[in-house]
């Protein structure tokens, strides 16, 4: 079993560049694959970003191009996601989740997820 943790959220403005932590169990290797997803209330999980751990290749969901980046920690199995430009509608839980296997914006071929981290941007 790998577990996931995140951490870094919270009530942030607009103008602020948040970090969101998520620190996996040191069972994960290099070819496994990190993402993020999240939830605002009322609507469905969606794709945010992933990264490869081997050659840190990443795949971003639209929404969120341009204004947030996805990055990773070998050493510590740890994946970062650092967000700017942030808008009310970024408000939602965000989840971090691991595949063995699969590294694509689909949310049921991953095999392991955290508790999330709740992150609120006010307008």
């Amino acid at each position: 079993q790998v577990y996931l943790a995140e951490s870094g959220g919270g009530l942030v403005q607009a103008a602020d560049s948040p970090t969101l932590s998520c620190v996996a169990s040191a069972r994960t290797s290099n070819s496994w694959c990190m993402a993020w997803f999240r939830q605002g209330a009322g609507k469905e999980r969606e794709f945010v970003a992933v990264i490869k751990f081997s050659g840190a290749t990443t795949y971003y969901a639209n929404s969120i191009k341009g204004r947030f980046t996805i990055s990773r920690d070998i050493a510590n199995n740890t994946v970062y996601l650092t967000m700017t430009n942030l808008r009310p509608e970024d408000t939602a839980v965000y989840y971090c989740a691991a595949s063995a296997r699969y590294c694509g914006g689909n949310k049921e071929p991953y095999e392991y997820w955290g508790q999330g981290t709740q992150v609120t941007v006010s307008s």
